[in-house]
């Protein structure tokens, strides 16, 4: 999807069509229509849960992964490349009933990132996103990292 195409609802239909989200469960909750955050959520199901009975973990990281690449795509613009780069998720505590992550790009980090990448240079800005049960307790943390350079001749 390119950022002149943002169109969240379309986007939240994709998401929740898309083959590993509903294979987990994992449901678009909100989409902020400037593409700021994201809030997703998953319970737990027969599809999603690991042999000890709680969510599991490849279904935790997959709910919030590609979301900073596509919210960082359409809020810097078509002359900017952005991948995800690295991700490291580290488990807290079991999981069980609904898990769920709100992921944000607020404008300081736009800025600095804008700030970052004037001159062409790649940047690999990080972000700890927190994954939450029904009372609010950290599940699981996922460091994420992505690449971002302003495109050559923009």
């Amino acid at each position: 999807m390119t950022a002149s195409a943002w169109d969240p609802e379309a986007l939240r239909a994709r998401l929740e069509s898309y083959a590993p989200y509903t294979g987990a469960g994992v449901r678009v909750r909100h989409l902020a229509g400037d593409a700021s955050e994201i809030h997703v959520e998953m319970p737990l199901t027969d599809q999603n849960v690991n042999f000890v009975g709680t969510h599991f973990g490849g279904s935790l990281y997959s709910m919030v992964d590609p979301h900073l690449m596509l919210l960082l795509i359409h809020r810097l613009g078509p002359d900017y490349i952005v991948w995800d780069k690295a991700a490291h998720i580290d488990f807290r505590k079991p999981g069980r009933g609904t898990v769920h992550a709100l992921i944000r790009v607020t404008d300081e980090e736009l800025d600095a990132i804008r700030s970052a990448t004037a001159h062409g240079e790649k940047h690999l800005p990080q972000w700890t996103l927190e994954i939450l049960d029904e009372g609010d307790d950290v599940v699981a943390t996922v460091l994420k990292t992505l690449y971002v350079r302003r495109k050559r001749g923009a």
